[in-house]
């Protein structure tokens, strides 16, 4: 039952062969493209840390799919192409909602963050991948496939291909696809604006493959040529120190537990949206929102000034040093 090839490891080789051909192209004034040694290799390091991670928890994340299989409400051959071609949607669908949860709420967010830590976007950046999502179980999102009826290592094949195209999408060299596939696929375009940390571009562009759950949804915003897109999260981190990118955002929620003073604040600091506190002094990206729209008062907006740009979703709490 399980996976005969793994895409994402299959597919290492191109992604390490299309890093070298950007920093050339980009050296060669060829195409854009933003490197920093450090950063760089920070998200080298967080690719390789992600892989050891996820022996540590891939064995009972694959034990409970085959539970869920094992109770399934129907039996899915691997063989049929229809099969295939239904899981491609439902998977995307269920990656969608992950990606949304993994943004929204804070215990997820913290798993998550150190894929935004970066004030670079390039293909490297796309290798900054969690430590701890196997901790926070963000995984169990993935089992009713299986309780439906899908084998476990179908559903495994298909997260690999999943993650082997968003590899391409962390780039500023390429602007623009055709219209058509902009509309139903996602894009470099449409990935820059969900790593903004632009104001205008707040909770948006949450796909996995296909752009249209985003516009069904309501939660697409399309990058716009007068305001360019800049990286990062709501306070940079300022560092390149691996494991407080990796884990600020955990300790950040220790802290605020520890000093909560009711059960309501305890889960508010928990599963809140980032940036949640108790007397609304802090701002989650809601209200950060809120704020451009009541600035540009409808009309065009200029580029926000640096002093109040925020991440793609707000990273924290302003004033830590997880934001």
């Amino acid at each position: 039952m399980k996976a005969e090839f793994d895409p994402v490891q299959m597919a290492i080789p191109f992604f390490v062969l299309a890093i070298i051909l950007e920093i050339a192209l980009a050296r060669l004034g060829k195409a854009k493209a933003n490197y920093e040694t450090r950063d760089t290799a920070t998200s080298l390091a967080m690719g390789l840390g992600s892989t050891v991670a996820g022996l540590f928890t891939g064995g009972l994340i694959f034990a409970a799919a085959l539970w869920a299989y094992e109770h399934r409400l129907f039996t899915i051959p691997m063989t049929a192409i229809w099969a295939w071609v239904v899981l491609f949607f439902a998977e995307d669908l269920t990656y969608y909602w992950f990606h949304r949860l993994a943004h929204e709420r804070r215990f997820w967010w913290a798993s998550h963050v150190n894929h935004h830590t970066s004030t670079h976007y390039n293909l490297s950046t796309a290798l900054r991948q969690t430590w701890t999502g196997g901790v926070a179980g963000t995984w169990l999102l993935w089992l009713p496939l299986s309780f439906l009826g899908f084998p476990p290592a179908m559903v495994a094949i298909q997260k690999g291909i999943s993650l082997v195209y968003q590899f391409w999408i962390h780039t500023e060299a390429v602007k623009r696809m055709p219209r058509w596939f902009e509309a139903v696929f996602n894009t470099p375009s449409h990935h820059r604006v969900h790593h903004a940390r632009n104001a205008r571009y707040l909770d948006a562009n949450y796909a996995g493959i296909l752009i249209i759950w985003d516009r069904m949804f309501g939660t697409f915003i399309p990058e716009v040529d007068e305001e360019p897109c800049r990286y990062g999260t709501v306070k940079n981190l300022g560092n390149f120190n691996l494991l407080h990118n990796v884990f600020h955002e955990w300790v950040g929620i220790g802290r605020d537990v520890l000093g909560a003073k009711s059960p309501r604040e305890v889960l508010g600091y928990m599963f809140g949206p980032p940036g949640w506190s108790p007397d609304g002094s802090r701002e989650t990206s809601h209200m950060l929102k809120a704020k451009w729209r009541a600035r540009v008062g409808g009309q065009k907006p200029e580029p926000d000034p640096e002093g109040s740009v925020i991440p793609a979703l707000v990273a924290g709490t302003p004033g830590s040093a997880d934001t």
